[in-house]
Formats: structure tokens, C-alpha cells, sequence
């Protein structure tokens, strides 16, 4: 999960949210609707709207552009409910929730980068169950 989430209002224009993009290096921008989380703009969202709009990034409000409502999850939610919100949502970025506070997101890129930290802890956890007795299983 990435904590430090970069965010604008949904009263910026596309050029600020590109703006912000490209300054943080990030592949996307949690929109919000005074200050409580609204929607998501990504790089993909903001190529479309370009291109759809033929309009400069500037013309263009960031409300009209916005993936909303916004795909969240709670931040004491397993790594295998996340990956299977994401695949049943079919969305590449989860944003992690506390009420309505935002405190990070999880990507596609988080998952792979962790594949193989994610990997060896399951195995060692169906290893430890295998060990286990057959009585102790259901306690």
C-alpha cells in the first residue's frame, strides 16, 4: 500500500490533476468533494478525456472526468480481499479508507512489487496448518 496519496478537489480542472501527476510521479489522483474522498482520476481517464474532449486539460473539470463512486476497502481488510475486489471490479487502484479518511492505496504495481514477500507468507501459513494436530484445527 502506498500511504503518501496525493488528492485535489473536484473543482480543479484536469490540468491541475496532471499537474499533480506529474510533480509526485504518481499514476493517480483521489478527487475530493470538500475534503471527504469523491472519485479517482488516472492517467488512463485523463489520455481519454483529451482525446474524447479535444479540449486542453485546463477546460476540462476534474468532476466530469472522476471514476465515481470510489472503489475503497478498509485498511484491516486481507491482501486477498483487496486482489479480489480489484479483479471482480475490474479497477487497477483501491483506495484504502478509515471512515472517511483516506490513508493510502493499493495497486496493481503494490501487488507485484509484494508477489513474492505475499507468496512466502501464505506458504509458510499452510505449512503451519498442515503441522498443526487435527484437534487444534477447529478451536
Amino acid at each position: 500500500m502506498t500511504e503518501d496519496v496525493i488528492s485535489c478537489e473536484n473543482t480543479s480542472s484536469l490540468h491541475r490533476v496532471a499537474e499533480l501527476m506529474l510533480s509526485h510521479s504518481v499514476g493517480s489522483v483521489v478527487i475530493t468533494t470538500d475534503g471527504d474522498p469523491y472519485g479517482i482520476v488516472t492517467e488512463k481517464d485523463l489520455i481519454h478525456a483529451g482525446y474524447q474532449s479535444g479540449k486542453s486539460f485546463a477546460e476540462i473539470p476534474t468532476r466530469a472526468v472522476a471514476s465515481h463512486p470510489l472503489e475503497t476497502i478498509a485498511p484491516n481488510r486481507s491482501v486477498q480481499l483487496a486482489v479480489k475486489r480489484m479483479q471482480e471490479d475490474r479497477i487497477k487502484k483501491l483506495v484504502v479508507v478509515d471512515g472517511l479518511e483516506v490513508c493510502g492505496i493499493i495497486t496493481h504495481q503494490d501487488l507485484l512489487n509484494h508477489y513474492g514477500k505475499l507468496n512466502r507468507e501464505l506458504q509458510q501459513t499452510l505449512q503451519e496448518r498442515k503441522q498443526r494436530p487435527e484437534s487444534s484445527r477447529w478451536r
